[in-house]
């Protein structure tokens, strides 16, 4: 079946990690290896890895709680397609163009994180 809303993008989890530094190296002993991103904080909040398809975020003291996360291409029109269909989000991307984020919890109050770059 083909999705009837614009893509999410690439799916990835934000985990909110407790030393940045352990988690680096706990998940560089799994095959992970960390992008080069010219971003304030990178590297000494938060870092992101990959491995093959397999993205993951690791943010020191910038999440309360794990986060799923999608970087839709427009995160506008992902949004008012869910919000058409009943999701009410806790952050809404402001109207316009270029960057932005929207923020929604599931059914069991989990953080999903639009985030477009």
């Amino acid at each position: 079946m083909e999705p009837i809303s614009p893509s999410l993008g690439q799916f990835s989890i934000s985990l909110a990690v407790k030393d940045l530094d352990k988690s680096r190296a706990f998940y560089e002993a799994l095959g992970f290896y960390p992008l080069e991103l010219p971003a304030p904080g990178y590297g000494k909040k938060w870092l992101i890895m990959r491995h093959g398809d397999a993205v993951i975020g690791l943010f020191h003291g910038m999440f309360e709680h794990n986060t799923i996360t999608f970087n839709p291409i427009d995160v506008r029109a992902v949004q008012r397609s869910a919000q058409s269909r009943g999701v009410e989000f806790k952050v809404t991307a402001a109207d316009g163009v270029g960057p932005a984020h929207a923020l929604a919890m599931d059914p069991d109050n989990n953080p999903v994180l639009l985030d477009q770059h």
